[in-house]
């Protein structure tokens, strides 16, 4: 009997030595919108009126001043280090390599059923840096681990 309530207390200390899982993630929406000379990247509310000005600003490089990302995500379970929101940049190709860019920023708040929505500016400076953007990568970070990722087509 001794042997069995040993054997109990063993188990039960190496299953509290066992590591915890921390939080999952998931980065459900990225949407990546030019901005104009006044930081704006819609005249109007509405959607369509949106993309229309987007349009515009996507014909005409002349009239943009920087990007913005809104990045829609969420988390389950409790985060055992501070979440991180990344945005690594590509842009046009000088010479061999292409240019890059890393943008962080604290996400705070995704508990929510339906996530948290986050928007990540690249200023006029590093856009005018970068050039034309020609892929990006979203991530969700727990300290050092990766929760989640979304990528452009060209990434």
């Amino acid at each position: 009997m001794r042997g069995l309530i040993y054997t109990l207390a063993a188990a039960c200390w190496l299953a509290a030595c066992l590591p915890a899982d921390g939080a999952t993630g998931r980065v459900l929406k990225v949407l990546p919108h030019f901005l104009d000379q006044q930081g704006r990247h819609t005249v109007s509310p509405s959607l369509y009126d949106r993309d229309a000005y987007q349009k515009f600003l996507r014909d005409n490089p002349d009239k943009r001043s920087g990007m913005s990302f809104d990045i829609q995500w969420k988390t389950k379970e409790a985060a055992f280090s501070p979440l991180v929101l990344r945005v690594e940049l590509r842009g046009i190709a000088e010479g061999a390599l292409p240019r890059t860019l890393v943008l962080e920023q604290p996400a705070e708040g995704g508990r929510r059923w339906r996530g948290a929505w986050t928007r990540m500016t690249l200023a006029e400076t590093d856009y005018q840096r970068i050039g034309e953007i020609t892929a990006w990568r979203v991530s969700l970070w727990e300290g050092e681990r990766l929760l989640a990722e979304q990528t452009s087509f060209l990434w």
